[in-house]
């Protein structure tokens, strides 16, 4: 396999606190930022993480129950910030940057969960994301004692959820019940790469928006763990973009990725390639 070109620095720095033992997910995301962003530079990074911080120590001081932390943030970041979603998130890609979620206020589900969890955290709470099938929530409290446990979703302002509401949320989105193992912390790659699916899929419905679709993916590509399919999707998007010898190359690697175990799929993406080499004819 050929040797791959060197990262530039925002790259380099994102693989690494993605292989970090225990990675930052709101630098990761501010990385992401930077992706979609170049006025976004390093200033403007700190910037973030001191407003996260000023957030932060706006939260009352002496709460230990999980109760009084997700009132406390419920009030802050809901009602007085006003910090929540609204339909019309869904089609902006600016509500899957972290940066701008903290201008604007608004975000996505996942996002805005993120933020909830980097105030509360920095703030001293027992806080984590959880990934709920199709809807991103905030848990406080300690994971192993469910009984204690308080769930909120910050794209409604903070409103806390009740084992009904929850339940809800995951029949909506899949059709099948609630399984505890729902409930458990995300871990934060997780986070990351629930993000940069989002972003694919908002750049997947927007054939001029190519440019986003192949930084999401080479982002995805950098993460220590990765579906080897997304190698045919990044030579899709060169191909696409015009880069035809780079994309026909990326597919003749992933060609003999899976020509061991699928040989007629292997054949069909070397003749996608034969058929990019020929566009420069």
């Amino acid at each position: 396999m050929k040797s791959q070109p060197p990262l530039p620095d925002r790259r380099s720095r994102f693989a690494a606190e993605a292989r970090a033992e225990r990675p930052d997910v709101a630098l990761l995301c501010l990385l992401i930022g930077r992706e979609a962003d170049a006025s976004l530079d390093e200033a403007g990074l700190d910037a973030a993480q001191i407003e996260l911080d000023r957030l932060a120590g706006m939260l009352p001081f002496g709460l230990t129950s999980p109760r009084a932390w997700a009132t406390a943030l419920a009030d802050l970041l809901g009602t007085r910030l006003g910090f929540r979603g609204s339909p019309g998130e869904y089609g902006r890609l600016e509500a899957s940057l972290l940066h701008e979620v903290l201008r604007r206020r608004r975000g996505l589900p996942i996002l805005l969960s993120v933020l909830w969890t980097e105030v509360a955290r920095r703030a001293g709470a027992p806080v984590y994301g959880v990934a709920l099938p199709g809807h991103f929530v905030v848990g406080l409290g300690a994971p192993e004692e469910p009984d204690e446990r308080v769930l909120v979703d910050p794209y409604a302002g903070g409103g806390l959820l009740t084992r009904q509401d929850t339940e809800t949320l995951v029949t909506g989105a899949t059709g099948a019940p609630l399984e505890p193992s729902m409930l458990s912390p995300a871990e934060p790659l997780h986070v990351v790469v629930r993000i940069l699916n989002n972003i694919r899929a908002w750049a997947s419905t927007r054939p001029e928006r190519g440019d986003v679709a192949l930084w999401a993916v080479e982002l995805s590509l950098l993460l220590p763990s990765h579906p080897a399919r997304l190698r045919y999707e990044r030579a899709q998007l060169l191909v696409r973009r015009g880069d035809f010898l780079a994309g026909a190359a990326e597919m003749d690697e992933y060609a003999e990725v899976v020509a061991a175990v699928e040989p007629s799929t292997a054949e069909a993406i070397r003749h996608k390639a034969r058929a990019a080499r020929a566009m420069l004819n």
